[in-house]
């Protein structure tokens, strides 16, 4: 592999992984928030989708076929994480999964447009020319980066299930409830401050 696609590999994984990029970080927890390790296959499947949308909306915007307005980028981001920690809400509070959330791979696909479309944007800023290496190398290391980001986030949901379980003695069932509203509405409450921050009217 030679330096020049390394370099990219690493500016993706670095983006993903910098506070910077808090919004797209805390989209991956608010979609993870749901599962658990016997779940694997539909958080897969999520993420698969995600990772699909965003690489598309990255590859069309980067290579210029369409062009995404930064101002409504910038706001539909926090907007998707909003959405996606109400519906992690009204699921858990209600104890329904609606066709067993096989929706979700569809939105997180369609969520994942938009986030590549922010993708986009800063990787125009940083290359002037319309070059496919630069594309590649950066979803790499975006992807790098997700791999990380979940793999913590699964620790972390982990002992946040475990130390509800040991204080409350309650089932298994009673902490994932908890966790869900827990994860959810933190990142629910930052989420919406931002959408409104960046209001783009």
């Amino acid at each position: 592999m030679n330096s020049d696609m390394i370099a990219f590999i690493e500016l993706g994984f670095r983006h993903i992984t910098d506070a910077a990029a808090l919004d797209h970080i805390l989209f991956l927890l608010a979609l993870a928030a749901i599962y658990r390790p016997r779940d694997w296959r539909q958080a897969l499947g999520v993420v698969t989708a995600f990772t699909v949308g965003h690489s598309l909306s990255l590859a069309l915007a980067v290579n210029g076929t369409v062009s995404f307005p930064t101002r409504w980028v910038e706001f539909l981001i926090p907007l998707t994480i909003v959405v996606t920690c109400v519906e992690n809400i009204v699921v858990s509070r209600s104890g329904n999964t609606p066709w067993r959330r096989r929706y979700r791979p569809l939105f997180s696909g369609v969520f994942g447009l938009v986030h590549g479309a922010g993708f986009a944007n800063y990787l125009r800023d940083v290359f002037a020319d319309r070059i496919a290496l630069p594309l590649l190398g950066f979803n790499i290391g975006i992807e790098l980066g997700q791999v990380v980001v979940l793999a913590f986030a699964a620790l972390g949901i982990a002992g946040i299930d475990y130390a509800w379980a040991a204080l409350r003695r309650g089932g298994a069932a009673s902490s994932f409830r908890v966790r869900v509203m827990v994860v959810s509405s933190v990142i629910l409450v930052v989420a919406t401050r931002w959408a409104v921050e960046r209001n783009p009217w």
